[in-house]
């Protein structure tokens, strides 16, 4: 049994964080039956579908203030939010890219940056501690803005909402753009602090 520090209360994995991490973990696949378990072009099935992808995304942004306010972050959060997150925008690329609305390429790119950060950050966790950059959020915070605006009925809306809907579309496509770009730079920037660490605990190391 691990002993826990004198002062030190463990904290149960059995909270609301971590439930709402659950919880978001359960929507992926709700999210996917909307999108691509019936016409792809149906407005209330992709609009139900951004319901679902809307829910998520907010419950992700209330675990994490919950868990740091009330020191309730765990291991288990630590390690099921990062998944959860991934899940729930790779299912969106993947989906959106399955419906036409995001081109292949695209998704394969951003899903090997997201995952492989992902990987590498969970397997040095207790070597390498990296601070999420702002980079990353603003990263998060345009993938879900594209995302979410993709997958609203936008080039499906007719009559008095057509012009409507052909705005969202191309604006959620620039959106889209941007993501992708912050994507690949906060990426480049995980991996040169995660080297520059490495590299100076061997400096240390060689060091002592």
């Amino acid at each position: 049994m691990t002993d826990v520090p004198a002062g030190h209360q463990r904290v149960s994995n059995w909270n609301l964080p971590n439930a709402l991490t659950v919880l978001r973990i359960v929507l992926v696949p709700v999210y996917g039956w909307f999108l691509l378990g019936h016409d792809y072009d149906s407005v209330l099935w992709r609009t139900l579908a951004w319901v679902v992808f809307a829910i998520a995304m907010i419950t992700d942004k209330i675990d994490g203030d919950l868990a740091r306010a009330r020191g309730l972050v765990t291991d288990f959060g630590k390690i099921a939010d990062p998944i959860a997150d991934k899940a729930l925008t790779g299912m969106a690329f993947i989906g959106l890219s399955i419906t036409g609305d995001i081109w292949w390429a695209v998704t394969i790119i951003v899903l090997l940056r997201e995952w492989s950060v992902t990987l590498l950050r969970l397997s040095v966790a207790k070597d390498v501690v990296i601070a999420a950059a702002q980079s990353g959020k603003i990263k998060t915070m345009l993938q879900a803005l594209a995302l979410g605006g993709l997958t609203l009925p936008g080039k499906q809306l007719d009559g008095w909402l057509d012009v409507p809907g052909e705005i969202l579309f191309y604006l959620s496509q620039t959106l889209l753009a941007a993501a992708v770009a912050m994507t690949l730079w906060s990426g480049y920037e995980f991996f040169r602090d995660y080297w520059r660490q490495r590299h100076q605990g061997t400096s240390d190391s060689s060091a002592a």
